[in-house]
């Protein structure tokens, strides 16, 4: 409740003139005071109130605090230009607000209220900040896809209220439940992670959303999916035995189509978009295996997909802030402009690949092994998507640095020690935080 109260304090200040490096510094200090509130294990702790935290959900929270913080730091074109940055700052600190609750909360339908909440600044960021017209379709695709299962996910929230008397994720079980419930209460989830088949929103909304957009969009928002999953999965466990294998099925083989999608990508953030489908499809799969390992490798890949994939957006804003492209076929050579841009490219792009020794790779290791003590034929496509994860990473990489140069896009910019940072503060927690990874087995 604390944190709940500063952040609340932290709205008059996005009007101050002037304040939005100061701004920047304070999500820093409160990510920094939240990492004492670390909670080891599964039982929750620091309960004030209706807001609580356990590993799940602290993990969750320190995301949020940190690409917030990093998407302040990546948007300093809004402020030297003057593009509404009050305003700006006011929608980071309101989606933070609602990250935070629903991360936070105790309690069901407190958790849904603020799941919904946080579509709202997303899409003021998209059609506010946003490059292109289209970005008023995009903001459409991303409402209508979330608000097509939101209303069934509230009418099963009050059926099981009335089944159970109480939503306390405390007094939360499994019951004897139909497909519909099932469907109506997950359903959210699968468009929000997103699943193959209702994933087409992700893309357009990536391609048309300003750089903080996509951060938050790749970052945090694809992860509420995962929460939710792993929160209520419990609900519907006697039925999951017998439904779930649908959905691995789906979200495994729908990667490998996804990962033959970005072969042929011709953008640059249309790509890592795509490859944001296919990695999430795999963290359901492990959800939906009902495993110890699923449910801790989709703890870490959801982190690491966070960090890598917002990474990757940066750097392809920072190629878009100098050329005023995103095609492959224009932004060629950039190892000639930018060397030393072109090391955190292939940083990245091995992270994205889950090279060691990125917490990638830790995630996957832990996926695969969840999904094939499922099943062994899942192993057909965890190869073609291992394979494809790499392919279409190198193919990001090589086409953007190597090759002829065009004439026409030339910048004599070596890039600001901002941006360095900011690719550096992405990378860090990124590559080193496989070092703490006995956090996540004391998971029980």
């Amino acid at each position: 409740m604390s944190f709940f109260l500063a952040l609340m304090c932290m709205v008059p200040l996005s009007f101050m003139k002037k304040s939005f490096w100061l701004n920047q510094y304070l999500y820093f200090v409160l990510t920094f005071l939240y990492c004492f509130f670390f909670s080891f294990n599964f039982q929750f702790s620091n309960i004030t109130f209706f807001l609580g935290s356990d590993l799940l959900s602290f993990m969750m929270v320190l995301l949020s605090f940190w690409i917030c913080s990093l998407m302040i730091l990546a948007s300093s074109k809004i402020f030297i230009y003057g593009y509404y940055y009050n305003m700006f700052l006011l929608m980071v600190i309101v989606l933070l607000l609602s990250l935070f609750m629903t991360f936070s909360s105790l309690n069901l339908f407190i958790f849904y209220v603020f799941f919904e909440v946080s579509l709202i600044p997303t899409l003021i960021l998209i059609v506010g900040w946003g490059y292109q017209p289209e970005r008023l379709q995009a903001g459409v695709y991303l409402l209508f896809y979330t608000l097509f299962a939101s209303l069934p996910m509230m009418v099963s929230i009050f059926y099981y209220y009335s089944i159970s008397n109480s939503l306390d994720y405390f007094y939360i079980s499994n019951f004897d439940s139909s497909i519909y419930m099932y469907m109506c209460m997950n359903m959210v989830f699968f468009i929000k992670i997103p699943m193959y088949f209702v994933h087409l929103w992700l893309p357009k909304a990536h391609v048309e959303a300003p750089v903080s957009g996509s951060m938050i969009l790749a970052g945090v928002m694809l992860k509420l999916g995962g929460y939710g999953l792993m929160r209520f999965m419990v609900l519907f466990l006697s039925l999951g035995l017998k439904l779930n294998y649908v959905f691995i099925v789906i979200s495994m083989v729908g990667g490998v189509f996804v990962s033959f999608m970005c072969l042929r990508q011709i953008d640059m953030k249309s790509l890592i978009a795509y490859s944001s489908v296919s990695h999430m499809g795999m963290v359901l799969g492990g959800i939906m295996t009902l495993n110890y390992w699923g449910l801790c490798g989709s703890l870490v890949m959801m982190i690491a997909h966070g960090l890598c994939s917002s990474g990757l957006f940066c750097l392809a804003n920072i190629v878009y802030e100098r050329t005023g492209s995103r095609s492959f076929f224009l932004n060629k050579g950039l190892i000639n402009l930018m060397p030393i841009m072109s090391l955190w490219w292939f940083l990245f792009s091995c992270c994205n690949m889950a090279a060691p020794p990125s917490l990638n790779l830790l995630g996957e290791i832990m996926l695969i092994n969840s999904l094939i003590s499922w099943s062994s034929w899942v192993m057909l496509t965890i190869m073609f998507l291992s394979f494809f994860s790499a392919a279409y990473s190198l193919y990001l990489y090589s086409y953007s640095q190597h090759g002829k140069m065009y004439s026409g896009l030339y910048s004599f910019s070596g890039g600001y020690i901002r941006e360095y940072l900011l690719l550096f503060l992405h990378w860090l927690p990124l590559n080193f935080l496989i070092l703490k990874s006995e956090f996540v087995v004391l998971w029980v």
